[in-house]
């Protein structure tokens, strides 16, 4: 007498694998807040990060302006300034940002992280301008940026390394008394 075949196991793999884009989302934003916004970030030219319709500016860090670079290896090409192109390089996958303010224009403030997860505190993406001289530390920022903006000043990184841009102008101005050492 042959013996009896199951056939639960078919239909048991068919409501797995419907479960499983429905598990997906919830796995990627475990430990979420109200509050966080979690999802894919497109960055914007003036460095902004642009995830689920949501304008987010990086918390206690400036982007300065700098000369318009453009990275004509990649399809489509990517232009923009020095820290926002270092901003969309490092930017893939989810993002996890812990907003913490709106601004007139209708952007919120944020500590964004890249690589969050459960396990791994992930890396802070406006340290990581910081340290490579691509941000300054508002006056109001976060000690450990206030920090890693006078280290990267001290390495001479990126906008403090050789005059490739001038970020003096309108932030650092020469005050009264000025002189050039520039000959005559």
């Amino acid at each position: 007498m042959p013996e009896p075949r199951c056939t639960c196991l078919p239909a048991l793999g068919l409501t797995l694998l419907m479960l499983v884009p429905t598990l997906i989302p919830t796995l990627a934003q475990a430990g979420v807040r109200d509050g966080d916004l979690v999802g894919h970030a497109l960055v914007q030219d003036d460095g902004g990060l642009l995830i689920k319709g949501q304008t987010v500016r990086l918390g206690g860090i400036y982007l300065p302006e700098t000369n318009r670079e453009c990275r004509a290896w990649i399809n489509p090409v990517r232009c923009g300034s020095r820290g926002a192109l270092a901003l969309d390089f490092r930017v893939k996958g989810f993002i996890h940002c812990f907003l913490a303010g709106e601004n007139d224009d209708g952007s919120v403030n944020g500590t964004c992280y890249v690589d969050r997860s459960r396990f791994d505190p992930g890396e802070d993406l406006a340290a990581y301008l910081l340290e490579r001289g691509l941000a300054l530390a508002l006056p109001n920022a976060p000690f450990e940026y206030q920090a890693m903006e006078k280290i990267a000043r001290a390495q001479g990184q990126g906008v403090w390394g050789f005059m490739v841009d001038d970020v003096s102008q309108g932030i650092y101005a020469p005050g009264k008394g000025y002189r050039s050492h520039r000959p005559r």
